[in-house]
């Protein structure tokens, strides 16, 4: 059998897919939530931070923010956190084509928000990671109406995928162009998160950190076939190697696995790429999680660590704090999705 043969079997039959949550269910499951939490009106703060880091000359890793836009678009050089008001839709309200309701802006949706590490060089890796910022925002937002969640979700990712590529076939400079992407989709009351090559999503509850996705590197198959064990695995010669990314055939279809979590105030949600997973330890990743209250210090704190433990790889770092917001007199205003 061929290396790409097994790990698509190897993909297809993980313990992984289709398993329950520790708080939800993935992708096809039912669920239930307190009646109360699902009202209630969150507020996400978000901070991002990206670095070239302290060996690369050019930053290939790119992000998306709902109503700052990408890395090109965002304003004064990274140097604050963006507050997003997510609420229900008021009732007999109905979502329009343009992505807004017919008592003002869309509220309900609190994303996506992207994390993106391209590869293939300086060029092609940005060009990778622009591409998957840029349209998967826009394609999400079309379906959310019409489509179930997770499969808005997967439906956007595999056109971005298609769209890399196309151009990789013919533009001779990004011929090997690809990116991985880690979204998060918020709503009243859950979250919804999605990963496609090695760059994370985790969350922070209390003092309990839940890593949300899983590394699609020759590394990590190699520990679920039971080939190495996991403690030779941060130092084995396939850990940067990716078998599933955007501008891969295997990704046509999206994800296949979208994570539904529930959303309670408090939560910390980390989206990164491995240029900080790949040197700061998950115990390091709790302890600067919950240090601060502000998700942009929190964001500069963790791009520090990296760079400090030698990260030869470009550093992004994405936070988003959920708190709960129950006085009028709070409410901050409210960012409607950028498309």
């Amino acid at each position: 059998m061929s290396l790409k043969n097994w790990l698509k079997r190897l993909w297809q039959s993980s313990p992984s897919r289709g398993m329950s949550s520790s708080s939800g269910t993935l992708a096809g499951g039912s669920r239930s939530s307190d009646p109360a939490e699902l009202s209630r009106r969150l507020r996400l703060r978000v901070g991002v931070v990206t670095t070239t880091g302290n060996v690369r000359e050019h930053n290939e890793d790119n992000f998306f923010v709902p109503g700052r836009g990408s890395l090109s678009s965002w304003p004064e050089g990274l140097d604050s956190s963006v507050e997003v008001v997510l609420q229900p839709l008021s009732e007999g309200s109905h979502a329009t084509d343009n992505g807004t309701t017919r008592s003002g802006a869309r509220s309900d949706i609190g994303g996506p928000f992207i994390v993106a590490d391209g590869m293939g060089g300086q060029l092609a890796g940005e060009q990778a990671s622009r591409i998957a910022v840029e349209l998967i925002p826009k394609e999400l937002l079309a379906r959310l109406d019409s489509q179930d969640d997770q499969e808005a979700i997967r439906q956007a990712i595999a056109v971005a995928n298609r769209e890399i590529i196309a151009q990789a076939h013919v533009v001779p400079e990004c011929s090997n162009m690809g990116t991985t992407v880690v979204l998060a989709v918020f709503r009243p009351g859950r979250a919804l998160i999605a990963g496609i090559g090695d760059s994370r999503a985790y969350r922070l509850r209390g003092k309990v950190l839940d890593r949300l996705t899983r590394d699609h590197d020759l590394a990590s198959a190699l520990i679920s076939a039971g080939t190495i064990r996991p403690e030779e695995a941060r130092n084995h010669q396939f850990r940067h190697v990716l078998y599933l990314y955007l501008g891969s055939p295997e990704a046509r279809d999206g994800p296949e696995d979208v994570r539904l979590e529930d959303l309670l105030p408090g939560d910390r949600f980390l989206l990164a790429s491995d240029g900080l997973t790949g040197v700061v330890t998950d115990d390091a990743l709790t302890e600067l999680l919950g240090r601060a209250d502000d998700p942009h210090q929190i964001a500069q704190d963790l791009v520090r660590a990296a760079l400090q433990n030698e990260s030869r790889d470009n550093v992004t770092c994405m936070v988003i704090t959920v708190e709960a917001l129950n006085d009028e007199s709070e409410k901050a205003p409210s960012v409607e999705p950028a498309g």
